[in-house]
């Protein structure tokens, strides 16, 4: 008999992220009223912190991450909730302004990181085999980055650009991120998975283009040592 690993707190953000935006997208795309209100409401708090946007308190039900894990896992520790919330909410309104008067679901869940990270989608706003300098910035930007609040305006930022060109994210991903990016060292691992992504969606984009070579791995501090990324 197979004994199950208890999730880890990020994957618990993780998975509640999903559950959370999954049944929220499909009602919307079907024009159900309580979606395109819950929508609005969410859009609004997009790149602010929880505590600005009373008005989402309760919208949305986060009691899985309180709740006492049914796989045998421990609760979250009184900061670790904090750093969840903060997480889920940010992705939250995130997604609900990606997902404004968009036709299908911007939120695409995947099993590899670096295939449906933020690294790829932003890659994915630049021509093949092109690298453009200000798109590449806001990534830098991003993952520099001194606080949530900061991150958070700066993912709103990127986020824009996403959906003016119809360009999905595993939101859950990035919630996982946010939560992992608030631990110590924490940063560091969000950035070098951000900056893999981005190189991975790259090489594979090159590598189908004819006529454009596939180009030596770009190291991850390219996302990092930036002097106009303060």
């Amino acid at each position: 008999m197979t004994t199950a690993i208890p999730l880890t707190a990020r994957q618990r953000v993780r998975e509640t992220t999903d559950a959370l935006i999954r049944p929220l997208q499909r009602d919307l795309l079907g024009d159900r009223p309580h979606a395109v209100a819950a929508l609005a409401r969410l859009r609004r708090g997009a790149g602010k912190d929880t505590s600005q946007v009373p008005d989402l308190w309760g919208l949305v039900d986060i009691g899985p991450l309180h709740d006492r894990p049914q796989d045998g896992g421990r609760p979250l520790t009184e900061g670790e909730l904090v750093h969840a919330e903060d997480a889920v909410h940010t992705a939250l309104t995130l997604w609900a302004l990606h997902q404004q008067s968009r036709g299908h679901g911007m939120h695409q869940s995947g099993h590899h990181p670096t295939h449906h990270g933020l690294g790829a989608a932003v890659r994915q706003l630049m021509p093949p085999g092109e690298i453009a300098e200000p798109v590449r910035k806001r990534l830098v930007r991003a993952g520099t980055a001194p606080d949530m609040p900061q991150l958070a305006q700066r993912l709103r930022d990127i986020v824009l650009l996403l959906r003016q060109q119809d360009i999905p994210l595993d939101y859950g991903l990035l919630a996982a991120q946010l939560y992992q990016w608030q631990a110590p060292g924490g940063r560091d691992t969000v950035r070098r998975a951000w900056g893999r992504s981005f190189h991975a969606h790259r090489s594979a984009q090159n590598t189908s283009t004819p006529g454009i070579p596939a180009p030596a791995a770009a190291p991850d501090n390219n996302l990092t040592a930036d002097k106009d990324a303060s």
